[in-house]
C-alpha cells in the first residue's frame, strides 16, 4: 500500500455532450442532452448546462425538455466517442504504464513509480489536465490519493474541470462530510435506504455498526460499503489487457417475468454479449444469470459447461433456463427490473472442430451437429452485419425489443473490449 497520493483517477466530464461541443463550436456553453427528443426517448447524457436545470443521463426526453425548454438535443457521434476518449488514454499512458481504463472515458493510474521524472501527483495531475485540453481539446477532471477508492471519490469533487489531491494525513477529514452517493457502489435506491436509518454521509456510514448494514444492504454490499467509509481499500492498479469475461445487462422498470419478456430480453443480452465473444474469436464455459428483483435484491445462476460456447442461441437457451430457475427459487418477489448475462472462462475459438454423437447427448457442445449449425449461421449473420449495418439480419426475439430504449451503439461503449 502507497503511503502517499499516487493513484489517480482521470475521468472526462460529461464526456459525449462534451465531445458534442467540441464538434459544433456553436453548442458550447449551451445546454445539450445527447440522445432522446422532446417527445420520447431516452436522454443518454447531458452537459453541464444542462444538469444545472436537472437534466440527467437516463431520463425520458420529454421530461428533460420540460426541465429545460432550451436543451439541444443531438443524435451523437459514436464513432468519434471512441477516437477521442483514446487519445486521452495515450496521453495517461505518457505519464506511466500502469493504466487501469474502467470504461471508456476514465481510468486509474499508479504513479508511484513516475514521481522521479514528472514530479509529485499534483504536478503530474495539473500536466495531465493541460495536456488533455490542449491536445484533444476536452475537460478532465483528476483526482490523486493512497486508495482507488479514496482517488475516484476525489475526481467527483473535482468535477467539473478540476484536480484534488488528499493528503493521507486528512483523508477522514475529507471523507466523512461528503455524501454517501459519492461513494463506488452507492446508487439512488441504496442511498435512500442509508438515509432512511439517518447515514447521510460517508462518515455516518463509517460509524454504523457492520452487522446493521449487513442486514439493510447484504452480507457483501454492506460489508464493502462500510470498509470503503474506512477507506480500506487494498486493490491495487491493475492493468492486464484482456477481459476475464463479457458481459451485458438490460434496466426494464418493474415487470412481471412472462416467459415471452425473458425471452425477448435474455435473447437481446445473448446477442450483444456472443457477437463480442465471437468479434474476438473468444468463447466461454461458464455462464452466469443475473436477475434482479424489486429493492435492489440481486440473485445469480450459473452453469459451467464441458466445452466453450459462443453461440446466441445456446446462450440464450441457457440463460433462459438460468433466469428461471432464480425466480422459480424466489416464489415471493412478484416483478423483476434488470436482466443480466455474462459468460467467462473465456478460451480462443477460431473455429469449430465437428464431434461424433456420442451419449449422453449435450444440445450445447458446439461440436454437435446443432452447434456447429448455430456457429456457421451466427458468423454469417456477423458478415452482413458488418457489410449492411446492425439491423440487417437477427434473431426474431431480440429484434422485437420496442423503440425509445438505449442505442446497442452506446450500450457497447461501455462495455469492456475483450
Amino acid at each position: 500500500m502507497s503511503t502517499g497520493p499516487t493513484i489517480l483517477h482521470a475521468d472526462l466530464d460529461a464526456f459525449y455532450a462534451s465531445v458534442e461541443q467540441l464538434l459544433d463550436p456553436a453548442l458550447r456553453g449551451r445546454p445539450v442532452a445527447v440522445g432522446g427528443g422532446p417527445r420520447g426517448g431516452v436522454v443518454l447524457a447531458a452537459s453541464y448546462e444542462a444538469k444545472a436545470t436537472g437534466v440527467q443521463g437516463g431520463m425520458p426526453g420529454w421530461r428533460a425538455a420540460q426541465l429545460c425548454p432550451a436543451l439541444i438535443f443531438v443524435r451523437g457521434h459514436f464513432d468519434e466517442y471512441p477516437r477521442l476518449a483514446d487519445q486521452v488514454m495515450d496521453i495517461l499512458g505518457d505519464v506511466t504504464p500502469a493504466v487501469q481504463r474502467i470504461s471508456i472515458d476514465e481510468a486509474f493510474l499508479d504513479v508511484s513509480g513516475s514521481t522521479h521524472l514528472f514530479g509529485p501527483p499534483a504536478v503530474i495531475g495539473t500536466t495531465l489536465r493541460a495536456r488533455v485540453r490542449a491536445e484533444v481539446g476536452l475537460p478532465i477532471s483528476v483526482g490523486a490519493a493512497r486508495t482507488k477508492h479514496l482517488a475516484k471519490v476525489a475526481s467527483q469533487v473535482a468535477k467539473p474541470d478540476g484536480l484534488v489531491v488528499v493528503d493521507p494525513e486528512r483523508e477522514r477529514e475529507f471523507l466523512d462530510p461528503l455524501p454517501v452517493g459519492l461513494m463506488w457502489g452507492v446508487g439512488p435506491v441504496t442511498e435512500q435506504r442509508l438515509a432512511d436509518r439517518g447515514i447521510r454521509t460517508i462518515g455516518d456510514l463509517a460509524e454504523s455498526p457492520t452487522g446493521m448494514l449487513k442486514h439493510l444492504l447484504g452480507p457483501a454490499v454492506g460489508t464493502t460499503l462500510h470498509a470503503l467509509a474506512l477507506n480500506d481499500d487494498p486493490r491495487r492498479v491493475a492493468t492486464s489487457a484482456r477481459a476475464r469475461s463479457v458481459g451485458a445487462q438490460s434496466a426494464m422498470g418493474r415487470r412481471r417475468p412472462t416467459p415471452e419478456l425473458v425471452r425477448e430480453v435474455l435473447g437481446h443480452l445473448a446477442e450483444r454479449v456472443a457477437g463480442r465473444l465471437r468479434a474476438k474469436n473468444r468463447a466461454g464455459r461458464t455462464i452466469t444469470v443475473r436477475v434482479r428483483f424489486l429493492g435492489m435484491r440481486s440473485v445469480t445462476r450459473s452453469l459451467t459447461l464441458s466445452a466453450a460456447v459462443s453461440a446466441t442461441l445456446t446462450l440464450t437457451e441457457i440463460a433462459e433456463q438460468l433466469a428461471w430457475q432464480a425466480i422459480r427459487d424466489h416464489p415471493d418477489e412478484a416483478e423483476i427490473s434488470l436482466l443480466a448475462i455474462s459468460v467467462s472462462n473465456l478460451t480462443p475459438q477460431h473455429g469449430v472442430q465437428l464431434e461424433l454423437e456420442l451419449p449422453p447427448p449435450d444440445p450445447w457442445r458446439p461440436g454437435t451437429a446443432r452447434g456447429s449449425a448455430r456457429w456457421a449461421l451466427d458468423r454469417s449473420m456477423d458478415a452482413a452485419r458488418a457489410r449492411f449495418g446492425r439491423d440487417a439480419v437477427g434473431y426474431l426475439p431480440a429484434t422485437l425489443r420496442g423503440p425509445g430504449g438505449v442505442p446497442d451503439d452506446f450500450r457497447e461503449l461501455a462495455e469492456r473490449d475483450l
